[in-house]
């Protein structure tokens, strides 16, 4: 179960990473108050994809919920990252979630 799981495991973590570097690195910014939505979505996110990680990694039968809410966070966290495009942080963040809800949907299928 865990060899299948491994790819679904790394793309979890590596957002876990991005969201947590992202919302360190929105809270250095000049104007924090405008990253108010995207620091809160990244500690949504990066808390949401532990808690799967740890589902999925035990085989816990509940792990397909984590799955559909994690793929709903990651999806509104990559969006809200995507807007800000001039900071190299909200895009590398932007595509670790989106590589995370999709790895999220496929390990929904494949439940």
């Amino acid at each position: 179960m865990h060899a299948q799981n491994q790819s679904l495991l790394d793309a979890l973590n590596a957002c876990i990473a991005a969201c947590e570097h992202c919302a360190t690195a929105c809270l250095q910014e000049d104007d924090v108050k405008m990253m108010a939505r995207c620091i809160s979505l990244d500690r949504d996110c990066a808390d949401v994809c532990a808690l799967t990680a740890r589902l999925v990694a035990r085989g816990s039968e509940h792990a397909a919920h984590l799955l559909r809410e994690c793929a709903e966070v990651c999806k509104a966290c990559g969006d809200e990252c995507a807007q800000h495009t001039h900071m190299p942080h909200c895009q590398a963040c932007a595509e670790a979630c989106r590589r995370c809800e999709e790895a999220c949907r496929q390990g929904l299928q494949a439940a």
